[in-house]
């Protein structure tokens, strides 16, 4: 290898990003903004969190960017904290110290995900290493599973806790199973659904033959809607229920148009989606003939807890922008936090709190919610 420092590190990446674009080289200059929102804020991390996740107690889980310099490498090696509500933070994971490669080896957090217990963790990385003595490397995904300590769940038979390719990995209320989407068409058009025991070493594909757009798990209950397509994106748009556990599938609706952000709501009891760019759509599962649209901007959103409205973050999910409650179904907007600007949010399980992150250095500061 060159004596020369090489810059190797995951900076500024974008959801929807190709993994085979090049993540060594980058640099982002990002200007710190400070925004002050109505009220003073229950808590403030103050730290560049790349993504956080509420658990069912309110306790919060984020991941810190964390960049180490080697010899001849930069390198990125996020940690993982835990909070409570009155501040009281434990660093989980120590990205210096995780990783137990000789191999110079990177990687970025992409997304969080709890239990429906609390007790375990999915955690989605963007890997990136040098593979032989001409520098050359590889990038890759995988979803490590662990425990909320920061301890790695080994998968029996494996000798590491890693799904290799996973993404949208959840823990299912069994406690025992962990659902995961890998790549059945590129670049992210379509997946295939996995699942792995990691006490058993069990795990494979499940509903082999259908290939899926998108997918919101109903962990709780085992169980997930999809938006399923075929491979040549040619036939009908179809919403089906999937139960993940006896692997059973049931079609619900023919849809008209689809272009994304499919969810559950809180109770389980409706679905939303975009069915274009101005326009979401709600469907009861006991109703399937009842579709309510409300006019609203295409971007990421989130259910309030009695249903009657989500809170919206207009525009790309990854891109900063301001929130705004949109009722369900006359579609009246109510804007929140003074028009500020947000890089994320999240709302609490119990609706009580709202969790944002500054744009720029993305501090983390939760809210009542207004």
């Amino acid at each position: 290898m060159s004596a020369e420092r090489t810059s190797f590190r995951f900076v500024g990446l974008l959801a929807g990003a190709c993994l085979g674009a090049s993540l060594l080289l980058l640099s982002v200059i990002r200007s710190p903004v400070t925004v002050q929102a109505q009220g003073n804020p229950r808590l403030t991390v103050e730290a560049d969190c790349s993504t956080f996740a509420f658990a069912p107690d309110n306790r919060i889980v984020y991941a810190v960017r964390h960049l180490m310099k080697t010899k001849h490498y930069d390198l990125q090696r996020d940690d993982i904290w835990v909070t409570t509500l009155e501040g009281k933070k434990l660093r989980i994971v120590n990205g210096e110290k995780f990783v137990k490669s000789l191999a110079p080896f990177s990687y970025a957090i992409q997304s969080l995900r709890w239990s429906p217990d609390g007790k375990r963790l999915t955690v989605e990385m963007l890997t990136d290493e040098v593979i032989d003595a001409r520098g050359t490397t590889r990038e890759g995904l995988l979803t490590d599973l662990m425990n909320d300590d920061g301890k790695e769940i080994e998968i029996a038979g494996t000798k590491n806790s890693v799904i290799p390719n996973g993404t949208q990995a959840a823990w299912l209320g069994d406690g025992e199973t962990v659902a995961f989407l890998t790549e059945a068409v590129k670049p992210k058009l379509l997946y295939s659904i996995g699942t792995v025991r990691p006490t058993g070493g069990r795990g494979g594909p499940v509903f082999e033959g259908h290939t899926f757009s998108a997918v919101a798990w109903d962990a709780p209950h085992n169980a997930a809607v999809a938006i399923e397509r075929d491979r040549s994106l040619s036939g009908p748009i179809q919403l089906v229920r999937l139960d993940l556990i006896k692997q059973s599938r049931r079609e619900l609706a023919v849809l008209e148009g689809y272009l994304g952000q499919l969810s559950l709501s809180p109770s389980g009891a409706r679905v939303a989606y975009f069915h274009d760019g101005d326009t979401m759509e709600i469907r009861e599962l006991a109703a399937l003939e009842k579709v309510t649209r409300v006019t609203a901007v295409y971007g990421h959103y989130e259910w309030s807890p009695d249903e009657r409205r989500v809170l919206l973050k207009r525009g790309p999910e990854k891109k900063s922008g301001d929130l705004t409650w949109v009722s369900i179904p006359d579609g009246k907007l109510d804007p929140i936090l003074h028009d500020l600007t947000f890089h994320d949010f999240r709302i609490s399980p119990d609706g009580v709190w709202l969790a944002v992150t500054e744009p720029g250095r993305r501090s983390l500061m939760v809210y009542p919610l207004p």
